[in-house]
């Protein structure tokens, strides 16, 4: 039976003749089926990424080398550009909405032999951290199918963590790679604003948004993330100086400077047993011969509401270009008068949440009100900027938790919905610093549920942080084969 641990050793399995794509696409299209339930893909590839995976194989046996990602099996994010395949940001809005182009970085991968397999579910514009704001329904956890996967990538991430590819692609916008990665149990980076070109993925806050790569290892996701960063003319705001060879990273036995936050780890939201496994993390690090220091951010408390004031704002004018008139949806109620038109296209094609941040966006940006807290979360934004920058002088790294607790349970929050946006205290944090983090499956919950620690570091740093991250992803196989 075909079985999956890395690029590389896929690559070798391929070229020994023991496995072939098709092989490899026919697996994972079973394991979609196998997993229907979980509905983690919008829509699957199955004729055309079996078609290619042929192609693959008669290429490789007519003795062509093959390239970075031959064969390499990748689900994509239903924010993300593909063209001749559809894209609806899991809205019905942009329901039946085919793109016209492919995302940049989704077509380096294609440019490299990649297979992509599907379209996974999300929550609503990438708006959410449970993924049950979804016109497709709630993606369902696939290590306890009556708790949330996180969100928005929910469906990437559950895609992954369920074995139905082998990597796959999120947005990170807040946490939406990070908190899902945690909640599964899996690999999740959001790389530095700037890295991944961001042209073909559908915006919700453009100056916060970012390409995320799900995956099991830090080998694979270096590979895709160098892969990636190439230049993009078409996006303006990405990193002028060429990205380094993540791939060609090492395992180090250089001794670092951590910083952890102590009012993350002291932070009353965090759940008991998570804090006491971060804390004996931190000891074990010590002993190491890491250096180890608690460090203060004041402004931690300010990091959310400063998040989702800018956030909507940015999303107010991103949605706004869906009204029903070039595509998407259009309601069936009759009227004559073009506001009631543009009401009623977006009342029925938008879902609650989305409306939700529209309007807390709209109301933010208004007369009276920018002043107030627009221009106030700006400067937030500024001292949280400040204040990395400090903290990267003396440390490689900061340390904290992903996420407060482990994933919860459906419908556990609809009581109390701003506990939803409190739980993203910990990785907003790198969004509106613009830093790159990654999410690491160290811990298992008494509860059966998976959990992590969060490795963020300066930005353009993202080898240190693929380097550190191999570091503790292998103490953590290391202490898994040491007998007890």
């Amino acid at each position: 039976m075909f079985s999956y641990s890395t690029i590389t050793q896929y690559h070798n399995d391929l070229l020994s003749g023991k496995y072939s794509c098709t092989d490899a696409v026919q697996y994972y299209l079973q394991k979609i089926k196998e997993g229907e339930r979980l509905n983690a893909f919008v829509e699957v590839f199955a004729e055309e990424a079996l078609h290619i995976a042929a192609e693959l194989d008669k290429n490789r046996k007519a003795g062509r080398s093959v390239k970075k990602l031959h064969g390499v099996v990748f689900a994509i994010k239903d924010v993300i550009c593909y063209k001749g395949h559809k894209v609806t940001a899991a809205s019905k809005i942009l329901k039946g909405f085919e793109s016209l182009f492919t995302a940049t970085a989704l077509q380096y991968l294609i440019d490299e032999e990649a297979i992509i397999i599907g379209n996974c579910n999300c929550d609503e514009f990438a708006m959410g951290s449970t993924n049950e704001n979804s016109a497709y329904g709630k993606v369902l956890n696939a290590a306890d199918e009556t708790k949330v996967p996180g969100g928005s990538s929910g469906g990437s991430a559950v895609a992954v963590q369920a074995g139905m590819c082998m990597l796959s692609l999120g947005s990170d916008t807040g946490g939406s790679v990070r908190q899902p990665a945690d909640f599964c149990g899996i690999v999740g980076i959001k790389p530095g604003y700037g890295r991944i070109s961001r042209y073909g993925l559908i915006a919700y806050a453009s100056s916060f948004d970012q390409i995320g790569i799900f995956g099991t290892n830090i080998e694979d996701i270096a590979l895709t993330l160098e892969i990636m960063s190439a230049p993009d003319r078409m996006d303006s705001t990405m990193h002028q100086v060429p990205a380094p060879r993540y791939s060609e990273y090492r395992s180090t036995d250089k001794k670092y400077r951590m910083a952890f936050l102590k009012q993350a780890i002291e932070h009353p939201s965090l759940d008991k047993e998570n804090r006491e496994k971060i804390l004996m993390l931190k000891e074990e690090l010590s002993d190491d011969g890491h250096t180890i220091e608690d460090i203060d951010l004041d402004l931690l408390d300010l990091v959310v509401p400063a998040y989702y004031v800018l956030t909507t704002a940015e999303a107010s004018s991103n949605l706004s270009r869906y009204d029903g008139v070039r595509y998407g949806h259009r309601s069936a109620v009759p009227t004559d008068n073009p506001e009631d038109f543009y009401k009623n296209n977006r009342s029925e094609g938008f879902g609650a949440e989305v409306k939700k941040r529209i309007m807390l966006g709209t109301f933010v940006l208004s007369t009276g009100y920018y002043d107030a807290y627009f221009s106030k979360a700006q400067k937030i934004r500024r001292l949280l900027s400040e204040r990395i920058n400090e903290i990267f002088q003396d440390y490689d790294a900061v340390l904290l938790p992903v996420s407060p607790t482990t994933a919860f349970s459906f419908g556990e929050t609809d009581k109390d919905p701003l506990s939803v946006y409190l739980a993203d205290i910990y990785t907003v944090f790198a969004n509106l610093t613009g830093i790159p983090a990654i999410a690491l499956p160290l811990f298992s919950h008494s509860n059966n549920m998976p959990f992590g620690v969060q490795v963020l570091c300066n930005s353009a740093q993202e080898l240190t942080l693929l380097t550190l991250s191999d570091m503790l992803m292998n103490r953590k196989k290391r202490a898994l084969s040491e007998p007890e």
